[in-house]
């Protein structure tokens, strides 16, 4: 048994792989093969969203990916611009029809906020729409369980107020060198299953000498050291990878970090993103 057959139970019952293969920038026209690769490899997580593209592309790959549907945990995100009950609900339509399924197995709000207001105004009353929506596709058996992205407590608390479901998830920039940890504890206070995103830092953590000294320790390689360290921290992981010999060495995460070594990874702060601190997620908003 390895790591790609274990899995979390979410609040409602359905169980998700704690390892899962993240989309995010691989082209729609490379995504199916990607998909593909990655179950022939053995994963049974698949994440995707309406912002990345390529719905159309996963769908496709998990379709064509030569085991049965309910072996497969699909995930997608509500763009986060919509904030409003109608354009949610046709949205959520609108993901099943590029993604050619029945159904998905998790679906979430992808920001509290617009992509270009992350982190500023108010969106309070818009969330609690979407959520609704959300809430109204999973009764009718369209979604098996719903979630969140990139909320804060405070932006949880408000779903909270007047949601008939809890999150099942909250979708989160977690890696070494950025481990929220008052939110993690929070969510698991509430039963809100963490999925960590990005836990590589988008690359930025590997130029990390601490970091490649830890994982010279452990005889792994720096993305196996950081992978495992968010399995540790009991989130499901998502390192994003178009690359089979990744997605391969990725699931080699067969070794128990310390509790020292545990501690000085939570402890690990200032990773410097480049490039990507374009993205608002990556911005230090």
């Amino acid at each position: 048994m390895t790591i790609l057959d274990e899995t979390y139970t979410l609040a409602g019952g359905v169980e998700i792989p704690k390892l899962g293969l993240g989309t995010w920038f691989i082209d729609d026209d490379k995504a199916a093969d990607a998909v593909r690769a990655a179950v022939q490899i053995g994963y049974r997580n698949i994440d995707t969203a309406q912002a990345y593209g390529n719905e159309r592309g996963v769908g496709e790959g998990v379709r064509t990916a030569g085991v049965p549907r309910d072996e497969l945990f699909v995930s997608t995100k509500l763009a986060a611009e919509i904030k409003d009950y109608d354009q949610a609900l046709a949205a959520i339509d609108g993901s099943l029809e590029k993604l050619g399924l029945g159904r998905v197995d998790l679906m979430l709000i992808h920001s509290p906020q617009p992509w270009d207001d992350f982190r500023g105004g108010d969106y309070a009353q818009g969330n609690r729409e979407a959520w609704r929506a959300l809430e109204d596709a999973h009764r009718a058996g369209k979604i098996r369980s719903i979630g969140v992205s990139n909320f804060q407590k405070h932006d949880l608390e408000n779903i909270l107020k007047g949601a008939s479901v809890v999150p099942h998830v909250n979708q989160l920039l977690v890696h070494a060198g950025n481990t929220p940890s008052e939110l993690l504890a929070y969510c698991e206070s509430k039963q809100i299953l963490v999925e960590a995103y990005s836990p590589i830092a988008h690359g930025a953590i590997l130029k990390n000498v601490d970091v490649q000294t830890m994982a010279q320790k452990y005889g792994v390689s720096v993305p196996q050291l950081c992978i495992r360290y968010t399995l540790q921290l009991g989130t499901v992981s998502l390192p994003k990878t178009a690359n089979p010999e990744h997605m391969r060495s990725n699931a080699e995460v067969d070794f128990e970090i310390s509790g020292p070594d545990m501690d000085a990874l939570r402890e690990l702060r200032d990773v410097d993103y480049g490039e990507h601190s374009v993205f608002p997620v990556y911005s230090g908003k």
